[in-house]
């Protein structure tokens, strides 16, 4: 008997978190927290877990959407047992530190929400089974009632550094989580690595760009084109591009574009500023690219050239010395180094912001990168507009599956079912059309938070 409860995640990106029951054996899939929710709401329902058996998380990759909850778990199941790629328990932890300042940082007023302390992140990390890509372990619970062992192995998704797809088998049957997922290549990662991985039972799928037109986000190739134009643009004007990204991912692969096109001649030599635990995470990268598949072994993040934003006391500077600012949070996040910086770029009539990455429909980025030089933006609900003064352009470089590899992914997997999960609903119902329509033997679900979902009755 396996059982399938979403405790978050499903039709939203954010507090990812996905329950399996496998003959006895409680298995969570991620355990992440929802970036646009506070207090328990931002939570996944972990009261879900209550009269269930919880042995193991296995955690895909160390975005926040995706881990950010562990403390929350393990302070609630001390017992369940953690498991994640290597790499993914070396950023752990930096950024779940980086969480807690966070956190403290904002009062929490909600009555009984206990915030994790520094301590027990220390004590947690030490507790993550740190596993290499491909390699199996066993996951039989202590109620476990069937004879057929479970295996798990993790699957590089070339994501980020050390995100992988998680694979379980039982009984002859298999499941397969892809986390988030990359198909094609980026600046640093590599596509995803599926082999070996065939004729799947159960396919749990993240569906984030299934509403976006991929004619639209083109190919890294024509987009560092595009960009690279653009920035020259602006630097020759005399103004500062202000790119928002993700100081886990984004930050290293934009900041290795950015240098590869000016060791081309390509992009004009100027400043690049960087900061925060970005800086830390780019250290990882270098770290480990002998051990992970990556497209070039031997660039070294910190050897580029870059500066610290951090240190920058007047932001006249970059009125005065035309620059590059890659700043976190990627959706510009209330609060966030790349929010406060919007405020003197949308002044300035000569600079520019650009968006590399994806923006939740209910963030700040989002809501700027959709307003245009001349318009009103209110970046949050209860702020004042604000007239923007510098350019806004949006480019393409996706760390997710475009619709039409998630499609390849499906074929090449060939499952029984799949269950469509991180994604908001548009995206879930464009990936589940295409399925039904192009793969009449495949069982769509499209699951909802909190619902129990029978998958293989008999192993």
């Amino acid at each position: 008997m396996i059982n399938f409860i979403p405790l978050g995640g499903s039709e939203e990106i954010g507090a990812n978190c996905y329950y399996l029951n496998i003959s006895g054996t409680g298995i969570l899939l991620d355990c992440g927290i929802h970036p646009q929710k506070t207090g328990y709401e931002s939570l996944p329902n972990f009261s879900l877990l209550n009269e269930l058996p919880l042995d193991f998380v296995l955690i895909s990759h160390a975005h926040q959407d995706h881990i950010g909850a562990l403390p929350f778990l393990i302070h609630r199941f001390p017992h369940a047992i953690i498991y994640s790629t290597n790499q993914t328990k070396e950023i752990a932890e930096v950024t779940l530190h980086n969480a807690a300042n966070i956190l403290a940082q904002n009062s929490l007023e909600e009555t009984g929400f206990k915030i994790y302390t520094h301590e027990e992140i220390d004590l947690l990390v030490r507790s993550i089974r740190g596993i290499n890509y491909n390699e199996p372990i066993k996951l039989n619970g202590m109620r476990h009632s069937n004879s057929f062992d479970i295996v798990g192995s993790f699957h590089d998704a070339g994501h980020i550094l050390g995100s992988a797809g998680i694979l379980l088998e039982h009984g002859g049957k298999k499941i397969f989580y892809s986390g988030d997922i990359n198909y094609s290549n980026q600046s640093i990662m590599i596509g995803c690595d599926l082999q070996g991985i065939r004729y799947v039972d159960i396919l749990i799928l993240e569906t984030t760009y299934g509403s976006t037109d991929s004619e639209k986000i083109g190919t890294w190739a024509t987009e560092t084109e595009r960009l690279t134009k653009a920035i020259n643009r602006i630097i020759h004007g005399g103004g500062s591009v202000l790119i928002p990204v993700f100081a886990l991912g984004k930050t290293q692969e934009i900041l290795s574009l950015l240098y590869n096109q000016m060791q081309k001649r390509k992009l004009i030599e100027t400043n690049i500023f960087t900061g925060g635990i970005g800086k830390e995470i780019s250290n990882l990268y270098d770290k480990n690219r002998y051990v992970t598949r990556r497209s070039d072994k031997e660039i070294l993040l910190k050897e580029i050239p870059q500066q610290n934003i951090f240190e920058v006391d007047d932001l006249s500077y970059f009125s005065k010395n035309p620059s590059i600012v890659l700043a976190s949070s990627g959706m510009m996040l209330e609060g966030t180094t790349s929010f406060k910086l919007l405020d003197y770029w949308l002044k300035q009539h000569n600079f520019a912001v650009f968006s590399v990455g994806y923006m939740d429909s209910n963030t700040p980025g989002f809501r700027i990168i959709n307003s245009e030089k001349g318009s009103e933006v209110k970046l949050t609900e209860f702020s004042e507009p604000k007239k923007v003064n510098c350019e806004i352009k949006r480019f393409y470089f996706p760390s997710h599956s475009i619709r039409e590899d998630l499609l390849k992914i499906v074929e090449k997997l060939n499952p029984k079912k799949v269950i469509l999960v991180h994604g908001e609903k548009n995206s879930v119902d464009w990936v589940g059309e295409k399925i039904l329509s192009h793969f009449s033997n495949i069982k769509v679900i499209s699951p909802i938070n909190g619902r129990a979902i029978p998958l293989l009755n008999h192993i």
